[in-house]
């Protein structure tokens, strides 16, 4: 939990009010429940992020797609709409602050798939290899600054220290 709900109920709650079309990608034997939202499996199971990034590029009914990983629980709507606007001409766009790239929370084009795939296929499975051939729209710093203002937009939840960061 972080403040009065857990972190995939504020996003959910977040992306309501954004978009129609949202969907979930889990192992198969994730426990996500959800009801209402559709949950869909990773299309190649051990493939991890860069697996699941490539099951919501198959299975998502639009041609951009914002990704957007289970563990940040401080994006909000001006930023991701900005960051949707700022993917419309690219490959992807991807945010960048201090601590680096944050591919998983990043607008996509559905067409590099395919390229998706092949590094999958060829055991190339990190993100951010993934990359290099294509248009990047990177937003740095200090096109992040007014979104950022506390330093949190982009925190991922991953250790205790993160997570009493987020509760902070």
């Amino acid at each position: 939990m972080v403040g009065t709900s857990s972190i995939l109920e504020r996003q959910l709650s977040l992306l309501r009010g954004l978009t129609p079309h949202i969907l979930i990608v889990a192992s198969d034997r994730s426990p996500v429940r959800t009801g209402e939202i559709r949950v869909v499996a990773d299309r190649i199971a051990g493939a991890g992020a860069l697996g699941g990034l490539y099951t919501a590029l198959m299975d998502a009914p639009t041609e951009q797609v914002l990704v957007i990983g289970c563990d940040m629980p401080f994006l909000d709507a001006p930023f991701l709409t900005y960051l949707m606007e700022r993917g419309r001409d690219a490959d992807a766009a991807v945010p960048r602050d201090a601590r680096g790239r944050h591919p998983l929370c990043a607008s996509y084009a559905r067409r590099i798939a395919g390229h998706l795939h092949d590094c999958i296929m060829a055991g190339n499975l990190r993100v951010g290899d993934a990359l290099l051939d294509l248009a990047v729209r990177e937003l740095g710093p200090d096109e992040l600054a007014p979104f950022n203002r506390d330093g949190r937009l982009l925190l991922n939840i991953n250790t205790p220290d993160d997570y009493a960061r987020a509760r902070a």
